[in-house]
């Protein structure tokens, strides 16, 4: 995540924890915990509590052969990638353990058990059309009235990037009707839920 959008996500989660007061915050995607820091630093000082939900195996884009794969991040043992280790050290180092919390698991089925209205959404998970779709499904419904959706790799010109991110979680928030966008910083785009 480049440092504008980090800092466009950071005053999002602010935002967002002004205007609904009490209400937990939540992150899809953590990867290794770059953006888990911004956001559990709004948390901290709000005296929130943010989940960070991920599987922690990658992402399509994220495996053997793909571009964005990092193979200091596959674990010999098993074969397979595994980013928690460096996700709870960023989140020790960042000395933000009392407010960030680790959901380990496959988002869909989190979201499928999820109960909690949420003051802040970040989706930044996995970028195929249907892990896309399912975040958007799974976890919109739970962003409370007045609370923020944040969408990461949203890209309107197909020349810059993926779209699924773009097709299956920005417009149909978009054309549901129930959020409206706030704000655009680089492949952020940050929409609050409407009041019923």
């Amino acid at each position: 995540m480049p440092e504008d959008e980090g800092d466009a996500l950071w005053a999002a989660a602010g935002d967002a924890a002004d205007q609904v007061p009490d209400a937990p915050m939540l992150e899809v995607g953590s990867y290794c915990g770059r953006s888990t820091i911004w956001l559990g630093d709004i948390a901290e000082h709000a005296g929130r509590v943010l989940f960070a939900v991920d599987h922690h195996r990658g992402s399509e884009e994220n495996q053997a052969g793909w571009e964005h794969h990092d193979n200091d991040v596959v674990d010999e043992r098993v074969g397979k990638m595994d980013t928690l280790p460096f996700f709870r050290a960023a989140i020790h180092d960042a000395d933000l353990e009392r407010s960030v919390f680790a959901l380990v698991g496959r988002s869909p089925e989190v979201a499928a058990v999820w109960t909690t209205p949420l003051s802040f959404l970040f989706v930044d998970g996995g970028h195929g059309e249907l892990p896309a779709k399912l975040d958007y499904e799974g976890w919109t419904p739970h962003v409370a009235p007045g609370g923020v959706l944040a969408i990461h790799d949203v890209f309107p010109d197909p020349a810059d990037g993926g779209r699924p991110p773009y097709e299956q979680i920005y417009l149909p928030a978009i054309e549901s009707g129930r959020f409206v966008e706030i704000s655009v910083t680089g492949s952020l785009r940050v929409l609050r839920r409407v009041t019923d």
